[in-house]
Parts: C-alpha cells; structure tokens; sequence
C-alpha cells in the first residue's frame, strides 16, 4: 500500500495572493479521501522549516509542495487556481521523487511539523 499523499501550501501570512488562495486549496483538498493538507505559513514555522537542514527560498507564492510519507514528488510556485493543485495531485503516482537536497530537508520539516500538531 502506498504511503498517503500530503499538499503543503507554502505562503505568507501578509500574501494577498495567498490569503484569496487559501478558500480555494481548502475547497480542494476538503473532499479528497486519503490527501493530508497543511497550510505553512514561512514566516511562523521559519525555524522548523530550517530544523532538518538548508531548505529552498519561498520567493513566489504560493509554492506547493506534494509529498508521498516523507518523500517530496512535487516542489514550486503555481498560479493561485484550484485546478493546478487539482492536475498536480492528479498525476500524483507518475511523478519522481524530488532527490534535491534542500526539497528533502523541506519534506522532512513539514512532515515533522505535521506529527507535532503545529500544523492541521
């Protein structure tokens, strides 16, 4: 049995573009059996992020990151529309695992994040 899917929303709290983004990734992910969602805000979670080693810049938002367990298979900004998310966890069981170094210290961060609680 495969390991769950989790969409991690990668954003900021004073992000327009983020906060009008948010309404649609929480419609989405909602009904969808079996996907674990978390919303991240960098700013509040900077140090947990940073706990598991170098992680990438979020520059754009918002950035999504799609993980199966631990393992990232999707990481980078996306236009802020429910379909994109929609098409990524679509084609979900054909994409590679993201080998970058900094990605996997990110996965491992949110997936931390996500067993403490800090994030829902």
């Amino acid at each position: 049995m495969a390991a769950p899917l989790t969409l991690a929303c990668l954003c900021a709290a004073w992000c327009k573009t983020c906060t009008e983004y948010r309404q649609a990734f929480d419609a989405l992910v909602a009904p969808t059996p079996g996907l674990q969602a978390a919303w991240v805000d960098i700013e509040d979670h900077a140090d947990a992020l940073e706990a598991f080693g170098e992680v990438p810049d979020v520059d754009d938002f918002p950035t999504l990151l799609l993980m199966r367990g631990e393992q990232p298979l999707f990481y980078g900004p996306v236009l802020p529309h429910a379909a994109v998310a929609q098409r990524l966890l679509a084609q979900a069981d054909a994409l590679p695992v993201c080998e970058e170094a900094e990605v996997q210290h990110l996965a491992q961060a949110v997936a931390e994040l996500l067993r403490s609680g800090l994030l829902r």
